[in-house]
């Protein structure tokens, strides 16, 4: 199961963006690719996909960027994940077999339904505040110093 490397990236952004913005900051799409040593064209199209989808908020002007609302700040990787990769990533075949369904399973039908069953609940209970805090307690890392 992996993601693409747009949803990579969309995940490392909302990350840092949480983190950021939770006092009220706006941050550009140049200072959010650099937080996540990611390409800047590539992170503002991102940005602007997920921004379009209500994932993630945006100003314009001189002090405009991006930012989380209160609904936002609340959201999940799994959120971001059906946002950029769409729902594939929750539902596809184990092994890529696009005729495999519950009537007609493929060898791992059964074992792999498990597994992105536990993945999504994982996704899903996987929130943004929690990201920040364990960030802000430098129990984990985003970025490679």
């Amino acid at each position: 199961m992996n993601v693409s490397k747009t949803c990579e990236y969309a995940i490392r952004a909302m990350i840092f963006i949480a983190q950021k913005s939770r006092n009220g900051d706006k941050i550009s799409a140049k200072n959010i690719a650099a937080g996540i040593d990611a390409p800047v064209y590539f992170t503002g199209k991102i940005l602007q996909a997920l921004s379009n989808k209500g994932i993630v908020q945006s100003s314009k002007g001189p002090t405009g960027g991006f930012y989380l609302d209160e609904k936002s700040w609340h959201g999940s990787l799994a959120d971001v994940i059906l946002a950029t990769d769409g729902s594939d990533f929750f539902t596809k075949c184990g092994l890529g077999l696009k005729q495999c369904s519950e009537s007609h399973p493929c060898p791992i039908h059964d074992s792999y339904k498990k597994i992105r069953k536990e993945t999504r609940n994982v996704l899903e209970n996987a929130r943004f505040e929690t990201f920040v805090k364990n960030l802000d307690s430098n129990k984990t890392f985003l970025r490679s110093k």
